[in-house]
């Protein structure tokens, strides 16, 4: 099997795991790391073994590698894109159906970092929330309350929310499409205040403008776009049948 263009290699142990469930006699010689940055052509694994079984797992075993190699491909442009600021690239919740897990798996294989899992995890409180409860200090209170055991952290859209969260003892605060200038300012106030948050950017940041956004001293820059606008990566896998004796 090669690659038809350049990515970053993601999804070995599913793509082994469809093969050796038809036939635990398959034999797979990996020539490329999971997580390497592979080019047009490579080579990138042989598979040795019974036609029918190979031919029974191929589509799934690349579905698998293709989606995870899109995925981590994608993440690690946005680690390339702010490296040195000090800032993470954090994935979401926004993933394929079915494959939340695979996919975080494959952010950190590319080198950024996983956000909560699920509900279970970590509490982000959302401007529905914030309705409902009446106001950020009570859904932040009501969640307390729950006696949630996790991180905390509030979505904001404006300075006046942001310092809402703050004055209510949010863990985290997601800043949401603030520009450049609020973000300073926020970054700025949090600081001022002596028990800084965690700052998160997110919002239609893109890959020309992550850096920018980095630069502004957030910890983090979230973006649904490396689970979920999704470019399959372009595999080809090709027969050389065994000469019969």
């Amino acid at each position: 099997m090669l690659t038809r263009e350049p990515a970053v290699l993601c999804g070995r142990p599913w793509f082994d795991a469809v093969f050796h469930a038809l036939d635990p006699s398959i034999r797979i010689e990996w020539f490329a790391a999971e997580g390497a940055a592979v080019r047009t052509n490579d080579v990138l694994v042989r598979v040795t073994g019974p036609a029918r079984a190979i031919l029974t797992g191929e589509r799934s075993a690349l579905n698998f590698l293709q989606t995870l190699s899109g995925t981590a491909t994608a993440a690690r442009r946005f680690v390339e894109a702010v490296a040195g600021t000090g800032c993470r690239i954090l994935d979401t919740r926004k993933t394929l159906p079915g494959l939340r897990t695979a996919q975080k798996y494959a952010v950190a294989v590319a080198g950024a970092s996983n956000h909560r899992q699920g509900l279970f995890d970590a509490i982000l409180i959302k401007e529905n929330h914030i309705v409902a409860a009446g106001s950020i200090a009570a859904a932040l209170g009501a969640a307390r309350h729950q006696g949630a055991r996790v991180k905390v952290e509030v979505e904001v859209e404006s300075l006046v929310e942001f310092e809402a969260a703050l004055t209510a003892g949010a863990d985290m605060a997601l800043l949401d499409e603030f520009s450049l200038s609020d973000l300073v300012a926020a970054v700025h106030l949090n600081r001022a205040r002596g028990r800084p948050m965690t700052l998160e950017a997110s919002g239609g940041i893109t890959l020309e403008t992550a850096r920018d956004v980095a630069l502004t001293g957030v910890d983090f820059i979230s973006t649904g776009s490396i689970t979920k606008h999704l470019h399959a990566i372009d595999l080809s896998m090709r027969f050389a049948l065994a000469a019969r004796t």
